[in-house]
């Protein structure tokens, strides 16, 4: 034999060639193949020297004929196993319709083969004992020998043929299945394109200001996306039962397929809510115009009525009634608006409030007011007209400039009226003799006024100043009437044992935010009011200072799990008796997070009214930092939520974004083979962003209150940014990218929920690895420098040396001498 045979097989070989009367001529050896996993038996083919010419050549053809059978069908599989798989639905279809095409041609060959071995086994048929007495001994030997190996053959064969079947039936099941993923995927994606461009053309419709008429279209326009969204949901609909069927049929990517369901029933839930709440805010937008148009129409009319109130129609007692009872119809009908709640509006159309609509509402009832003192006291007039018979008192209006002018807060009726008594006085009146006049010079003078840009920034700036002082005061109440209580002895009776020492966790640092704003910055706004360029001043010199909402923040959980378990005991229910608050004390804690975020809207507004003034640059870097601080604050919420990690966070560097991806493990290779359809189902991953490091989570699920708001993170790897690269586009997915590791040993294939989430992560990372860069050349740079520092101190101290050698051996020579 052509290699060398273990001792066991020698041993077998031996025994079995001293069962034979001749010698033995050729022994055929069939190994087991790694694809059929199958072991075939050793099979020896035995010929005497006399049958040798006769019989050997159609048994060994049909033996190398079985083997190559064998080769071809191992070769087929290992086909199968390798060859890589496309990424379009048409191609795979085409490679299915192939493979299948072979495996028939196989099954032919091996229905062949079978057909040959039994005809020869037919002309090899064991004689009956007749024929074997008539026989030589050894002839009959050789016959059953022939036989017995031709049916092994046979037999091994069939096993061949079965096993094949059972690979090809889990083969092209797996590749059927890989074909619905594709199709499934394909749908996903294509739902999730309609739906991210539903809620782009909704996100249009967020800005609610505008006229009656353009919250009209904008209305129009929400029904026809509703429609469109309709159409998408049962398209949602239709994909999420495919993929019901695919998982109940156990389908090996059922853990992708049932994610890929719950991001459709959420991506639909979202934007159903979308456009219910945009209905809602533009409904409300529009109830709100019609009501400034009716009051609109109200202080018209009521302008028309004075006009039309001249003195001389008044002279008998007949006409004074009849003026009387027209304004009292008047004034019963504008009732509504002139008594309208001011906390009321405020309550019920404030999420939708811009500055303007703030200002025409208080330009109105201003207006209204100023209408019904007038009506009042042209009522006094002619009731005594109707008693005494004396002329009226003449209808005057008050000019709109002063109206508008005033620079009360929002809402303030009772400021109001008095501003409006103090100086009625000083008011410039003119009679009113005719109304269309009358409403040329009013929308002359106070529509321009209404739109003007000065008069809206310090009306932001005054909600800024006026809700500053509120939250102070809110702080001051809650530590006063609940931190401070907390070690009053009379209230000791009321608080469980255990939260006596818990009050530092339960308040964290809002005592030091207290003192912060009530010292310091609360003043420094109210300053900003006669000088509105140093708000963003204001702010940016005391960005340090603001940090400690990052500190209040990350308490914030703790204080949480304080309050959820001591809630209803007594001493809370005391203390907020005692202060009349309406809400609990949880309310109360969440202030500072909600005023932070306040921050940020009202720097918004005052920036979109301070465009090109002295201080809007310092304005948008203030607005800057406070979103700065906001993104800090949730990265570190995150941050603090990671279990698992041997050492510390900290030592990784600044954070600079953190997010939730889909990650598949890849290989050096690359592309997908049979062998990996493992790759198709991602692992869920959140992965933190460090200036040293990339972090790897999987977020914990769990069914506790809150922790959706508050989640929890197990590390699970750590990627060091000094060997991390980058491959930012990934065939197949926009919004995939690469990381890799170690010059590609290992391979992270990343998807990002969409496209503009990966190009900035893609951003930060570039931006690392660039410093990294710039700090290893400069680190090189000063290497190099260093060095050559040490070869001239090296020079200089050789030189010295020789030198004093030089003066040693001039000294010993003079001193010989």
């Amino acid at each position: 034999m052509a290699e060398a045979t273990p001792p066991r097989g020698k041993m077998r070989f031996r025994r079995n060639a001293a069962s034979f009367p001749g010698n033995l001529h050729l022994v055929l050896v069939l190994r087991p193949t790694s694809f059929l996993q199958r072991t075939f038996t050793d099979i020896g083919f035995r010929f005497s020297q006399e049958d040798f010419i006769l019989k050997l050549p159609a048994i060994e053809n049909f033996a190398l004929t079985v083997k190559d059978m064998a080769q071809m069908l191992q070769s087929f599989g290992t086909e199968l196993a390798e060859t890589e798989l496309p990424d379009d639905i048409p191609a795979i279809e085409e490679i299915l319709a192939i493979r299948a095409e072979r495996y028939h041609l196989l099954k032919k060959d091996i229905t062949t083969v079978t057909k040959e071995g039994k005809i020869l086994l037919t002309n090899l048929e064991v004689p009956d004992a007749e024929d074997a007495v008539s026989s030589r001994l050894e002839n009959h030997q050789q016959i059953c020998g022939d036989w017995q190996t031709i049916n092994k053959l046979l037999t091994q064969v069939h096993d061949m043929e079965i096993a094949f079947d059972g690979f090809w039936e889990k083969h092209q099941l797996k590749m059927e299945q890989y074909l619905q993923l594709w199709k499934f995927e394909q749908d996903f994606q294509e739902l999730v394109s309609e739906a991210e461009l539903l809620l782009n053309q909704q996100a249009e419709l967020a800005d609610v200001t505008g006229n009656i008429a353009q919250v009209k279209q904008k209305i129009k326009k929400l029904e026809n996306l509703d429609e469109n969204s309709q159409d998408l949901l049962a398209k949602a609909q239709f994909v999420i039962l495919h993929g019901h069927r695919l998982a109940a049929s156990h389908h090996y990517a059922l853990d992708l397929i049932c994610q890929r369901c719950n991001e459709l029933r959420y991506l639909s839930d979202i934007l159903v809510n979308e456009i219910k709440t945009k209905r809602i805010q533009l409904s409300r937008t529009f109830k709100m115009h019609k009501i400034l148009q009716q009051a609109h129409q109200c202080c018209d009319e009521g302008e028309c009525l004075l006009a039309n109130q001249e003195i001389n129609k008044f002279q008998s007692k007949k006409d004074a009634q009849k003026a009387l009872q027209d304004m009292e119809t008047f004034l019963e009908m504008a009732a509504p608006f002139i008594n309208y709640d001011p906390e009321a509006l405020q309550y019920e159309f404030d999420m939708i409030l811009s500055p303007e609509l703030k200002v025409q509402m208080q330009t109105i009832q201003l207006k209204l007011e100023n209408l019904r003192s007038i009506f009042e006291n042209q009522q006094a007039g002619f009731r005594n007209l109707t008693d005494k018979h004396v002329r009226p008192i003449p209808s005057v209006v008050p000019a709109s400039d002063s109206l508008i002018r005033s620079r009360e807060p929002f809402f303030s009726p009772e400021q109001g009226r008095k501003t409006w008594r103090q100086n009625q006085s000083n008011i410039k009146i003119e009679v009113v003799h005719d109304c269309q006049e009358k409403r040329s010079s009013a929308q002359s003078s106070s529509l321009d006024n209404d739109n003007s840009l000065d008069i809206l920034k310090n009306h932001v700036l005054n909600e800024l100043v006026q809700t500053e002082k509120v939250y102070v005061r809110e702080l001051f109440a809650v530590l006063l009437g609940y931190r401070e209580e907390m070690d009053n002895p009379e209230m000791f009776d009321l608080i469980p044992p255990l939260l006596r020492n818990k009050k530092d966790v339960l308040f964290g640092n809002m005592a030091e935010i207290y003192e912060f704003h009530s010292n310091i910055f609360m003043s420094s706004l109210e300053d900003c009011v006669v000088a509105p360029e140093r708000v963003g001043p204001c702010f940016l010199e005391r960005k340090d200072d603001f940090q400690m909402y990052a500190k209040y923040c990350q308490n914030k959980p703790k204080s949480e799990a304080i309050w959820k378990k001591y809630s209803e005991c007594a001493f809370f229910q005391e203390c907020q008796r005692k202060l009349k608050h309406r809400l609990g004390l949880d309310s109360y804690l969440l202030k500072p997070v909600q005023r932070i975020t306040k921050y940020q809207l009202l720097l918004k507004e005052l920036l979109k009214y301070s465009k090109d003034c002295v201080g809007s640059v310092q304005l948008k870097e203030a607005l800057d930092m406070i979103l700065d601080l906001l993104k800090s604050v949730n990265d570190s919420m995150h941050q603090i939520a990671i279990n698992g990690y041997i050492g510390n966070l900290n030592e990784l560097g600044k954070m600079i974004t953190q997010g939730a991806f889909s990650v598949w493990i890849g290989h050096k290779k690359g592309a997908t083979k049979m062998k990996d359809f493992a790759r198709f189902k991602p692992m869920q991953r959140h992965l933190f962003l460090y200036e040293k490091a990339i972090v790897f989570c999987k977020r914990r699920v769990e069914s506790r209150e809150g922790s959706d708001r508050y989640p929890s993170y197990s590390f699970k790897h750590c990627l060091k940014m000094d060997e991390v690269g980058i491959t930012e586009y990934v065939k197949g997915d926009d919004r995939k990218f690469e990381i890799w590791y170690a010059g590609k040993e290992e391979v992270y294939i990343v998807q990002a929920s969409n496209v503009d989430v990966k190009m900035m992560w893609l951003k930060e990372i570039r931006s690392i690895l660039l410093k990294q860069q710039e700090l290893m050349t400069v680190k090189k740079q000063e290497q190099h420098n260093q060095l050559t520092e040490q070869n001239l101190s090296s020079q200089r101290n050789e030189g010295r040396c020789r030198r004093w050698l030089s003066y040693f051996n001039e000294a010993t020579l003079l001193n010989g001498k």
